[in-house]
């Protein structure tokens, strides 16, 4: 494990997750299993972190360029983005909650009648 948190090491698992590697495909490149992989996260912060900042330069990258293409009129983007960012208003199945009190009540009564 002390191989990889060195600074050569953290940058390239950085430039890995970067690129949009699975942690299984990182795992692998390392010549380690996932578990290992999933280990190591929790024992060594400075491989913990080079992963996080990796995936997260990507993840804001896509997000950028989802938003950008929605105002630039994709529809597909402007669904995408309403459904996750809003799904109270946009998700295709609405929840409906249904108060069963009153009915509770009336069966209650006619049971009181027997």
């Amino acid at each position: 494990m002390e191989e990889w948190e060195e600074k050569d090491s953290l940058f390239l698992l950085e430039s890995w997750a970067r690129d949009g590697l699975t942690e299984a495909q990182i795992a692998g490149n390392m010549g380690i299993s996932a578990r290992t992989l999933l280990n190591w996260k929790k024992k060594s912060v400075p491989i913990f972190l080079s992963l996080k900042r990796g995936k997260e330069v990507s993840d804001y990258e896509v997000e950028n360029a989802l938003y950008k293409s929605a105002l630039e009129g994709n529809v597909t983007a402007m669904i995408f983005w309403l459904k996750n960012r809003r799904p109270d208003k946009w998700r295709d199945k609405q929840e409906s909650k249904v108060d069963l009190t009153g009915a509770v009540r009336i069966v209650d009564s006619i049971g009181d009648g027997d």
